[in-house]
């Protein structure tokens, strides 16, 4: 009778690991990811001014500092914290928190960063009136169409040399919220951006991941649209080598019969990431865990639904800055309507259909 058994059925077989895909023109990048990128953003020499200035700024920046398990670790880039002059809760962005502790006060936008900010708004805008808006994106100020971003803040970072990069991650949603869009400007030497999508959970035995390389040239603006944090971890890695980047305009001078050209080349990338901060995520609306540090905003990648449904998590991160890297590991699931959170743009469409 045991030739009648049934052979035993081998295990499905996990699907091949996909080869990294460089996206090298728009667009490409537009075709894969939910991102745009925009070459030859700003004006050259306002772009070439701007990067001298956030070059000699980023001699005071810092490293970020946190608690992994039982060892401090340290990002190996500068970063900083910038907040647009004028805006309304200007004093509460002075309490923003990073890795479990808070940040000093930001400081304000340069004459240069408002110069730029004002071009890109005009490039997101018109991308966004282009694309799906998914219903838990901010819906916008009575009388508003919900549809103009208007960057309030800036994380600058500064990678100096192929070795400086950053990890895979997501950004933090604490103080975006859900689907948010992030406008993020690139100077100086070129660097690779990358970006490997989160596979859901129910898709993981018929799909690999993907990773996609996306080139990033000094002047360049790479709009990670809403989705990419829901849906795609990025990092800057290290390379093993890079090229040098020679500004094509002088360093500007008190001097101005001066025509001399700067032949100084640099190995540095300056990075700006412009963003909106939703009124609806306010610092004092920010929930506190047992640790007594405000908690950390995160999407549930691995259950993602139909983009009005999708979970969000506040979870502790008191443990970043904790001698045992633990925290008190408090989590709940976010509740927009309990939280009081919105006008979401999926609000704003069924108050239109009524």
């Amino acid at each position: 009778m045991d030739i009648l058994k049934q052979a035993p059925t081998a295990p499905p077989s996990k699907p091949s690991p996909l080869r990294p895909l460089t996206l090298g023109t728009p667009a490409l990048v537009a075709q894969h990811v939910p991102c745009t990128m925009h070459l030859s953003v700003l004006p050259p020499e306002l772009a070439c001014s701007l990067f001298y200035k956030m070059i000699d700024e980023s001699s005071t920046w810092s490293k970020n500092k946190w608690w992994l398990f039982d060892r401090v670790v340290e990002s190996p880039h500068l970063t900083s914290f910038y907040a647009r002059k004028g805006e309304e809760n200007r004093i509460e962005e002075a309490k923003y928190w990073y890795n479990g502790r808070q940040t000093e006060d930001p400081r304000p936008f340069l004459p240069e960063m408002d110069e730029a900010c004002e071009i890109i708004e005009k490039i997101v805008n018109a991308e966004l009136k282009k694309r799906k808006r998914f219903p838990l994106e901010w819906g916008g100020h009575d009388g508003d169409d919900g549809l103009t971003w208007r960057a309030n803040v800036a994380a600058s970072n500064c990678y100096r040399g192929s070795k400086e990069g950053v990890g895979p991650h997501t950004d933090q949603l604490t103080y975006l919220g859900p689907y948010p869009t992030i406008a993020s400007l690139s100077l100086g030497t070129p660097r690779v951006f990358r970006l490997r999508e989160t596979i859901p959970t129910s898709e993981t035995d018929s799909r690999a991941a993907q990773t996609f390389n996306v080139p990033l040239t000094h002047n360049s603006l790479a709009i990670m649209h809403a989705s990419c944090q829901e849906r795609f971890k990025h990092s800057i890695p290290p390379q093993p080598s890079l090229d040098l980047f020679r500004p094509p305009f002088p360093r500007p001078s008190t001097n101005t019969t001066s025509t001399a050209r700067d032949d100084t080349t640099s190995n540095a990338r300056i990075n700006i990431t412009f963003r909106f901060y939703r009124p609806d995520f306010s610092a004092r609306s920010i929930p506190k865990c047992k640790c007594g540090v405000p908690m950390v905003l995160r999407a549930d990648m691995k259950n993602r639904t139909d983009g009005e449904t999708d979970k969000y998590w506040w979870t502790c991160y008191g443990g970043a800055q904790s001698d045992d890297g633990k925290g008190c590991g408090l989590w709940k699931v976010l509740d927009m309507r309990g939280e009081g959170r919105g006008p979401t743009v999926g609000e704003r469409r069924r108050k239109e259909t009524i």
